[in-house]
């Protein structure tokens, strides 16, 4: 059996052959180059086809696929909903690749999932049975792995964190993706501090400095390392949102690990210390006492790993 995984993301692919341990054999990338539709399934099939053909492997060889989408990915039907790539709103992935690949195990699952798999299989989680991967970006969204079975709900939509309900009242702000990525995700930081800093016409700190719709999250990480009146507040407000969200995760799962990753950890992982201080007031206490956090030891790899464990965990069903 040949086992490949594929990590799709907003611009380039990489994609891995693996041994059954999920070690990788071989690796390659490609860039997307702003394509859409079936020419993105095209790419992930010469991608297929490319290490296929640098490991010296027969195309008509038994293999199991797995393959990471940036979005949702449903396991009935094999279609994908990845909304950074055009054309891929409700796209037959599985039935795509099928064509290329007849005879082949084709297993798409979400990019948080396959972040938790990665973690379990070769990060920091490595052998853990009951663990929770918190993906904090552009957005929010979380993997979910509880007696080593990852959870997928009714229609593969569990884990979509950013839609936490953690600060009321309710607010318009809150109807395009919810409280937590609002104020939270990389877009949210940005977003907070350019209301503060809009809204307070006498300060004069370093985002001061900067035009204000151009604002980012890393530019308010930087301002809050300069101890920035603003930046403080936006990143505390942050650390207690992470805090709690990860207790409401400990207190429903008892999990034995709670991983950050995604882009903003990075720059955010310096404060996992904080986020546990504060998930240690909202959480069951005995579990978050049996429950440690930690920044992701896999950056840039864990979708491709958990894809590669996919793929391995497809063809043992």
């Amino acid at each position: 059996m040949v086992y490949i995984g594929i990590d799709l993301g907003g611009t380039k692919v990489s994609g891995a052959i693996f041994k059954e341990d999920n070690s990788i054999i071989i690796q390659e990338r490609m860039m997307l180059e702003g394509r859409c539709g079936s020419e993105v399934s095209d790419l992930i099939s010469g991608l297929c086809r490319r290490l296929l053909m640098l490991a010296a492997i027969p195309d008509n060889k038994e293999m199991s696929i797995g393959i990471c989408v940036p979005g949702i990915a449903y396991s009935r039907t094999g279609r994908v909903w990845a909304p950074n790539i055009p054309g891929w709103e409700d796209f037959p992935l599985r039935d795509e690749l099928l064509k290329v690949f007849p005879n082949a195990s084709i297993t798409a699952e979400s990019d948080r999932t396959c972040y938790i798999l990665g973690e379990t299989s070769q990060g920091i989680a490595r052998g853990c049975q009951n663990a929770i991967f918190i993906a904090v970006g552009t957005g929010i969204g979380a993997g979910i792995l509880i007696d080593g079975k990852i959870l997928h709900g009714h229609s593969d939509i569990v884990g979509a964190t950013g839609w936490m309900a953690l600060k009321p009242p309710y607010t318009d702000e809150y109807d395009k993706c919810g409280c937590f990525e609002t104020h939270a995700s990389g877009t949210g930081i940005a977003f907070q501090a350019r209301k503060l800093v809009s809204a307070d016409q006498s300060y004069s700190g370093i985002l001061s400095e900067i035009p204000v719709e151009t604002i980012t999250a890393h530019n308010v990480f930087k301002a809050y390392s300069e101890n920035d009146a603003i930046a403080v507040k936006v990143i505390s407000d942050a650390i207690e949102m992470w805090g709690m969200a990860s207790a409401n995760f400990v207190s429903l799962f008892n999990p034995e690990m709670v991983i950050f990753g995604g882009g903003v950890f990075g720059p955010a992982s310096s404060l996992i210390e904080k986020i546990y201080a504060e998930a240690v007031k909202w959480a069951q206490p005995i579990s978050i006492k049996q429950c440690t956090f930690a920044a992701t030891t896999l950056p840039d790899t864990a979708g491709l790993y958990g894809a590669g464990r996919t793929a391995i965990i497809s063809n043992l069903r």
